[in-house]
């Protein structure tokens, strides 16, 4: 690779590793907070959850052990260091996936909810942090959206994992609804399926069922009797008796109800060891061996990294910023600092109550209130993963040129238009056909600015020695938010006041609002970070 950096003896390929490796920790984050999305309405059916309260619930429990995951981790990160503690929230991922997928309560399952929450909290520190402290700071901003990038790449894997097991459950259940259409291990006549129509569809209009049958006549001569079989589900499906209700009807319990959901969450075992494998091959942050007095160890790191001349000036600098820090959370309340603690904390509220997380825990359920199959529904939202992942891609490119406050201010506008996009294609009731461009290209702008630029500003501005727990109070507030967003949205969505006020369109008019103010405070508060290094950032505030 024909960098400077390797020119002057340092590797851009093993920043790489490292970045890569404390990434999986994001790709976690992203696959545990977004797989409840596809699972939440099997898991309310099998536990019989209330939707307005505990359906909210068993969603948002998690977000608090992220908040409690967040403060313990700053704390623990500053004492232990980013990568034991990377290592201990991948023990806390691997328990939590298997205790989420073999409950027989809810209570169970909220408690290893939290479980993994905790993990959560503790990835979303450690893992940007880390990568902050091994990357040069040219290219800083880019190797922290690159944990923005795995974040998304887990919340598409979710995606893709609750589709793919969904849809085995849902050939599971059609084999088994077809095993009662007409009698077993004989051929089906179109006697036989009038008389099974006629049974299970008895409100369905007469006239609509010979106009089936008659079309299906020539069919029924034939020896087809799988295809017909299919045929009658899709007629009664199409008067909404599906596959499902028939199966409740005849005592049977779903197999996504049953078994599906506890696949999507018992999958994040295999990621899980993963990270604690490949965490074995990478070193500590060069910036927390040195303030633990470790220098020559430090230094090596830096050595590889950036090249001898490059390590000794940056070990310098390092050593000067730490030398000038209290190490205590006092620090951030002298002036200056305050700022920077101010800043850091509104900026993670408004990536939240700006309704990203809705969408990535609840589309799904959108999609079907506006007319979606559970099928068609969870490949929409593949669909709103692939465009997160795409234009994560071009925040990474672009956040090192640009620079941190054009992308936010820019991305943060293009929220509040699509929301109130989606606003107005709720309230008119034109949702059929505006609500998934309208939520794509809000996703678009949440992905290019308020997504990884938030984690990327956060990982920046506070002092070394206290950096962990700095992070941690950002980060508590962030999960908090989101604690409140995901538990407040089914309230919000199932009030019949607001329904027949606003026709659903009641939260993102809300959230909408909220872009609006993220506008004016990153205008007038944040400022510029890019090309500084952390050291530089420091003393910014010290002016």
């Amino acid at each position: 690779m024909s960098s400077a950096a390797e020119n002057n003896g340092g590797s851009l390929s093993y920043v790489w590793l490292l970045t890569v490796v404390a990434a999986l920790g994001g790709l976690l984050f992203g696959f545990d907070t977004a797989i409840i999305s596809g699972a939440i309405g099997f898991l309310t059916s099998c536990f019989d959850l209330d939707p307005a309260f505990e359906k909210g619930w068993a969603a948002a429990s998690v977000l608090l052990g992220c908040a409690a995951g967040a403060g313990i981790a700053g704390f623990l990160s500053d004492r232990l260091g980013r990568k034991r503690m990377l290592m201990l929230a991948g023990l806390l991922f691997f328990a939590s996936a298997l205790g989420t997928a073999l409950p027989q309560s809810v209570w169970v399952f909220v408690v290893f909810r939290i479980m993994a929450g905790v993990a959560i909290g503790a990835a979303s520190i450690s893992s940007p942090m880390y990568i902050a402290e091994v990357s040069p700071a040219r290219m800083r901003g880019k190797m922290v959206s690159v944990n923005q990038f795995a974040i998304v790449s887990g919340i598409v894997i979710a995606y893709f994992v609750n589709y793919f097991i969904a849809a085995y459950g849902s050939a599971f259940d059609r084999g088994l609804a077809t095993e009662h259409i007409g009698a077993p291990g004989m051929p089906l006549t179109a006697k036989a399926a009038e008389a099974f129509i006629l049974r299970v569809g008895h409100e369905i209009d007469r006239q609509a069922v010979d106009d089936f049958l008659f079309n299906r006549l020539r069919a029924f001569a034939g020896s087809r009797d799988e295809a017909n079989r299919e045929a009658i589900l899709d007629f009664l499906a199409g008067h909404d008796i599906t596959v499902e209700k028939l199966l409740w009807r005849w005592g049977y319990r779903p197999w996504n109800v049953d078994n599906g959901w506890r696949w999507m969450f018992g999958f994040a075992v295999l990621p899980a060891v993963l990270l604690l494998g490949l965490l074995l091959l990478v070193p500590e942050s060069p910036r927390w061996l040195t303030k633990q007095g470790r220098p020559d160890q430090a230094e090596a790191i830096l050595t590889r990294i950036g090249g001898p001349d490059v390590a000794e000036v940056e070990l310098a600098a390092i050593r000067q910023a730490i030398a000038e820090e209290s190490g205590s959370l006092v620090q951030l309340f002298q002036p200056g600092m305050r700022t920077a603690l101010v800043i850091g904390i509104v900026l993670a509220v408004l990536q939240q109550v700006t309704g990203i997380n809705v969408f990535l825990y609840f589309a799904p359920e959108i999609f079907k209130k506006m007319g979606s199959g559970v099928d068609a529904a969870l490949l929409q939202q593949v669909v709103v993963g692939a465009v997160n992942v795409a234009f994560t891609v071009v925040a990474i490119r672009t956040v090192d040129l640009w620079g941190r406050k054009p992308l936010m201010l820019a991305g943060s506008a293009g929220m509040g238009l699509t929301l109130l996009g989606m606003a107005a294609a709720a309230y008119w009731k034109q949702t059929d056909v505006w609500v998934l461009p309208f939520i794509l290209g809000y996703i678009a702008c949440f992905a290019l600015s308020v997504g990884p630029v938030t984690w990327v500003i956060l990982s920046e501005i506070f002092p070394t020695r206290i950096r962990g727990r700095a992070m941690a109070i950002a980060t508590v507030c962030l999960w908090l938010a989101d604690f409140v967003v995901t538990q407040t949205f089914p309230m919000m969505d199932e009030n019949e006041w607001l329904i027949g006020a606003y026709n659903r369109a009641f939260p993102f008019l809300l959230y909408a609002e909220f872009c609006g103010l993220s506008v004016l405070f990153v205008s007038r508060c944040v400022p510029e970070t890019k090309g500084k290094s952390l050291e530089e950032i420091e003393r910014s505030w010290k002016r």
